[in-house]
């Protein structure tokens, strides 16, 4: 057998079928996703589909007319909003949206795939952006172009994504607690190994260093962006002796976390502890302070990365971009000068 020939961009399914030494119906089920191929067959074809050039052919209407949405988990407003972004412009375009929850630490579960393969989706929203090479290939090989929202790391050059400006809201959220007056800032970040994560520490290190203020590495404390986290660091730095005066969280719920943990050292918000969040989920205006929190236009990211998705499928040849929405300051009321 020789990929040589099946070079041409115009190889049918017939050749590919002749030169993986297999039937019609075994190169059908790889390129639609079903079951009942070895791996083995089914590396050979994907191979030989990939090396044509050969990608499934139609337009929107003809594939299942579904965009599907791929989370590691829907477990918080952030996952709302940017349902609610996809949604708005699924329905401009005639199309559906499915949710499929699949995978941790990041990174899709190594099943993902198989399911979204059947179902031959239009488009892929994606909350990951470590893919593999062979992900990559199966998704081009059957035209189902992706775009990764809010990318955990920092994306391949082939991979098409949406974000925001991190680095310019840690520095945004930082400034602000400055010049209320606040010298002790802490910070309860994200996980250290997401590129978000470490763009918003950067722009927090970035702000003390501007106002000449010495980076303390114990007033930093990292977690998973859960509620708990607050908790648990928001009780870690306000037991101190030298508590901090403002904390900065990597997001709304570690926020609403560090809120429960002044509460129960009987310290008010934001008389004794200034806290400014990061998001700007509806609830930061329903909680009591309502919450100081950097703005990131989650819907607007959400309807970015669907109208990008849906034009890579017009237009398979279209060039990839990286695409960061600006980040805004929301001033309410969980902030103000330390007491003196």
């Amino acid at each position: 057998m020789s990929q040589q020939k099946v070079s041409s961009a115009r190889a049918t399914l017939a050749e590919i079928a002749r030169d993986a030494s297999v039937s019609m119906s075994t190169v059908s089920k790889v390129l639609n996703g079903r079951a009942g191929v070895s791996d083995s067959v089914r590396e050979r074809i994907e191979e030989l589909l990939h090396s044509a050039g050969y990608s499934r052919r139609g337009n929107a209407y003809s594939q299942g007319r579904l965009i599907e949405l791929v989370f590691e988990n829907i477990d918080s407003e952030w996952s709302l909003e940017i349902i609610r972004g996809v949604d708005r412009v699924a329905r401009e375009y005639g199309l559906s949206v499915i949710l499929t929850e699949s995978g941790e630490h990041y990174s899709p579960a190594p099943d993902w795939i198989d399911g979204i393969l059947r179902r031959q989706p239009v488009g892929v929203i994606l909350m990951f952006s470590k893919l593999s090479v062979d992900h990559k290939r199966q998704l081009a090989t059957r035209n189902i172009p992706f775009v990764v929202v809010d990318p955990a790391g920092d994306p391949d050059p082939d991979v098409s994504s949406v974000g925001s400006g991190n680095w310019s809201g840690g520095l945004a959220a930082t400034r602000h607690l400055i010049e209320l007056g606040h010298r002790r800032i802490a910070m309860v970040s994200g996980p250290l190994e997401m590129l978000c994560s470490r763009a918003r520490l950067s722009g927090y290190r970035s702000a003390l260093d501007e106002a000449h203020i010495p980076f303390d590495p114990t007033l930093i404390d990292a977690g998973e962006f859960h509620y708990e986290d607050g908790v648990a660091a928001g009780a870690k730095l306000l037991a101190r002796a030298d508590r901090p005066t403002a904390i900065f969280a990597g997001n709304d719920l570690q926020a609403f976390g560090i809120y429960e943990a002044a509460r129960v050292l009987g310290l008010v918000v934001p008389d004794d502890v200034s806290v400014v969040g990061y998001d700007d989920v509806p609830s930061a205006s329903w909680v009591g302070p309502k919450l100081t929190t950097v703005r990131q236009p989650l819907i607007e990211m959400a309807e970015q990365a669907t109208r990008l998705v849906l034009a890579l499928r017009d237009d398979p040849q279209r060039k990839l971009v990286r695409i960061d929405l600006a980040t805004s300051l929301v001033v309410r009321a969980s902030t103000a000068p330390p007491r003196a």
